[in-house]
């Protein structure tokens, strides 16, 4: 007498990851996250590798997370996966205080961004 499992919410030809907590603004992610979007995994990879951005390497890992999620539990093909989404939220933002000059402060946000990528499989049509 368990619960009962609750129903995937993705269809079956694609896979999820998402990385939490990244120590970046959401802004800055999303500049990173529009470069992969759309694109093949092979390519999204090789652009991710040769990024100059200091995130790059998280979103490679989830990005690389969402490739073996769905080459392991969903039984899809590496070669046809298309990255179908990649979007950005929100997470805490960290309020620190700076001081400055004359006895005042200046008020420093440190914030965090969530990253869930979505992987599709694409079969090339033979025409």
């Amino acid at each position: 007498m368990g619960k009962q499992a609750t129903p995937r919410a993705l269809p079956e030809n694609e896979a999820k990851a998402v990385a939490r907590m990244l120590r970046v603004s959401p802004q800055k992610l999303n500049l990173v996250a529009q470069m992969i979007r759309g694109k093949k995994v092979e390519s999204a990879l090789a652009d991710l590798e040769f990024s100059r951005k200091r995130i790059s390497t998280e979103v490679k890992k989830c990005l690389e997370s969402a490739i073996a999620n769905a080459e392991n539990n969903h039984d899809l093909d590496v070669d046809d996966l298309v990255v179908s989404q990649a979007f950005v939220g929100k997470a805490l933002v960290l309020k620190r205080f700076h001081a400055r000059a004359r006895g005042r402060g200046a008020r420093i946000l440190k914030p965090f961004a969530n990253l869930t990528i979505v992987v599709r499989e694409v079969r090339a049509e033979a025409a």
